[in-house]
């Protein structure tokens, strides 16, 4: 299967490229990017592959089959619509796109087209997060009534005054970054629960004063202008009733407390689990009159091979996977909902 990546960044040469490389069905025929040294560079680096500028250019060739969007965050939608539109199946990175109105403008065409459009929320193939999944619909925690949300970091903003902390880009800051996946865990195990209303406050603070900020570590360091644009949501707070469990979450990109905090609390009457983001869980019961906890231990696949292999099958055999559009908008609601509560310093109803 001939299939392309569009954008040559961290994402696409840590996670996709490698995972196809890896995936003995799928050949890299276009490497794509804005930037032509990046292009070129993963040609060299893989020994495969044509370095191109122009994703139309890629997608008028009829032998793609399906390309990988891994753009920052304001060309998702343009791309993967236009790459629908010319018959070919779509996986784009998270977060699906800036706003919700950007993402049902995805699905909109996905419907429209009957192509594939998965939205690259890892997770969904994580052996740790399934498992947690496995133990809930099994009824071992009893009902999940309360999940509780932790990302936060002391001072690790990515990219400062780039295309990370610009809103006109990226849609966002840490709850658009960060939170998506953690917001997307626990719809996944929780079963996607329909969202009823959402209250929120996001703050843009501690990266104000780029020049005079002191930081822990920076992700993606060499994107940094610290002559550029700072107007994103460094740190988040708020609550999500859902038809299933109330959700509570606190996310910081920067924060004044020297911990990191990533994990997922579920609270059932029965039993809870706390997931250690991209690690292992506990498992926290009553049986037989003793409080018992254990972690469960089992062989961890990576969990973005997971996700290129899952995805190259399903184009194969067109079966719909968990991270479908038509899924995982859901997330993208609440996103822009606890963005609008905070605006408004209002609750959203949904």
């Amino acid at each position: 299967m001939k299939i392309a990546i569009i954008g040559c960044g961290t994402i696409a040469n840590s996670a996709h490229i490698p995972s196809y490389m890896n995936n003995p069905e799928a050949e890299i025929k276009y490497f794509c990017d804005i930037i032509p040294e990046k292009a070129q560079a993963a040609v060299e680096k893989y020994g495969c592959g044509t370095a191109v500028t122009d994703y139309r250019e890629v997608l008028a060739d009829p032998e793609i089959e399906a390309v990988s969007v891994c753009t920052p965050n304001y060309a998702h939608a343009e791309i993967s619509i236009a790459a629908m539109r010319a018959g070919k199946d779509v996986l784009c990175e998270k977060p699906a796109a800036r706003t919700y109105s950007e993402a049902l403008e995805m699905l909109k065409v996905q419907r429209e087209t009957g192509r594939i459009l998965n939205i690259g929320v890892v997770n969904r193939f994580n052996d740790s997060v399934n498992l947690i999944k496995r133990y809930i619909d099994s009824g071992k925690l009893g009902d999940i009534f309360h999940v509780y949300v932790s990302f936060r970091a002391h001072r690790s903003i990515p990219g400062l005054g780039g295309a990370f902390t610009t809103k006109a880009i990226a849609g966002g800051g840490v709850l658009i970054d960060w939170g998506v996946h953690y917001l997307d865990i626990v719809m996944y195990c929780c079963g996607d629960p329909k969202p009823l209303t959402v209250t929120g406050e996001a703050f843009c603070k501690l990266g104000k004063d780029m020049k005079n900020y002191v930081y822990k570590n920076m992700w993606a360091e060499n994107t940094k202008n610290l002559d550029g644009t700072y107007d994103v949501d460094d740190s988040v707070t708020g609550m999500i009733r859902t038809e299933g469990p109330v959700i509570t979450f606190n996310g910081a990109w920067a924060q004044n407390i020297g911990e990191s905090e990533t994990y997922i609390d579920f609270m059932g009457d029965k039993g809870g689990i706390r997931l250690q983001y991209g690690s292992n869980f506990k498992v926290y019961l009553a049986e037989n009159g003793a409080l018992v906890e254990y972690e469960p231990e089992f062989k961890t696949r990576d969990h973005f091979q997971n996700e290129i292999d899952a995805f190259i099958r399903c184009v194969q055999k067109r079966e719909k996977l968990p991270s479908h559009i038509e899924t995982v908008i859901i997330t993208a609601q609440i996103m822009q909902a606890i963005y609008d509560s905070a605006e408004q310093h209002a609750e959203v109803k949904l």
